[in-house]
């Protein structure tokens, strides 16, 4: 398994926000979290990065041990998210927002940056290529000296994964990356998704409200309902559930 949820429970207050998770995905799967609003999903993924820490239960990444570890431990481990509301550096350039995700690895120390050293120079040279050798991976090479904030919506949720994706992880949340897309955006955005787990070494967990997204890129998805899992299973089957169909709609109708 590249992760692994075992039991995980979360409360706020009186409120259990997650009830007994349990999870298994694959090191080259791409899985999808669904439910209505206020489910349990988004404190999924701020429990597997260390966001929350859980009341009870395991998050693995492989043979390591994740729960109770801090944020950036977690994002070291190799597991990289993206947010609903798209979180660039708005202000930076779209190549200075690769390049800060680059700095993990950079290969100097600080006194080395503060003196400005030989290596510090070589380094940060090297950065900048890699992140230009990025960004034509992602098709975003002549937007690369324009401020990100600027870029339209589609080219700022592709910034937001390319960036993710230049930490080097191992398991790739996406939290509704087709929130807010238009019919075109979410046709781009399903090719992107099936680009990146064709070219890199990972596993994909996404959570997403918008259907056809989870039909053409999942090949398991989990239900949740006030935190708990109501099914689990290949997307055709679980949205012809009327556990689903109830969560959805209260009524037995597919969920649109």
């Amino acid at each position: 398994m590249a992760l692994r949820i075992e039991g995980l429970v979360k409360a706020f207050g009186g409120l259990t926000a997650v009830s007994g998770l349990n999870l298994d995905l694959g090191d080259r799967d791409i899985q999808g979290i669904i439910g209505p609003n206020g489910a349990g999903k988004t404190t999924v993924f701020n429990l597997i990065t260390g966001i929350y820490q859980p009341d009870r239960g395991r998050l693995r990444l492989g043979e390591q041990e994740l729960t109770g570890l801090a944020p950036d431990a977690i994002a070291r481990a190799g597991i990289a998210r993206t947010f609903q509301n798209i979180r660039l550096f708005a202000h930076m350039t779209v190549l200075d927002n690769i390049t800060m995700a680059l700095h993990g690895r950079a290969g100097y120390s600080l006194w080395e940056a503060v003196l400005r050293t030989g290596n510090y120079r070589r380094q940060e040279t090297r950065l900048r290529v890699e992140s230009r050798d990025h960004l034509a991976r992602f098709g975003l090479a002549d937007r690369q000296q324009e401020l990100a904030g600027s870029l339209p919506y589609g080219e700022q949720r592709r910034l937001e994964i390319a960036r993710a994706l230049a930490t080097g992880p191992k398991v790739l949340l996406l939290d509704e990356p087709a929130a807010g897309m238009n019919p075109k955006e979410v046709e781009e955005l399903i090719l992107l998704i099936r680009q990146v787990h064709r070219d890199f070494p990972l596993a994909i967990l996404l959570i997403e409200h918008q259907m056809p997204v989870v039909l053409e890129l999942c090949a398991h998805i989990q239900v949740l309902d006030f935190g708990q899992t109501i099914a689990a299973g290949a997307p055709q089957d679980v949205t012809r559930n009327p556990l689903v169909i109830e969560a959805y709609l209260g009524e037995a109708e597919a969920p649109a």
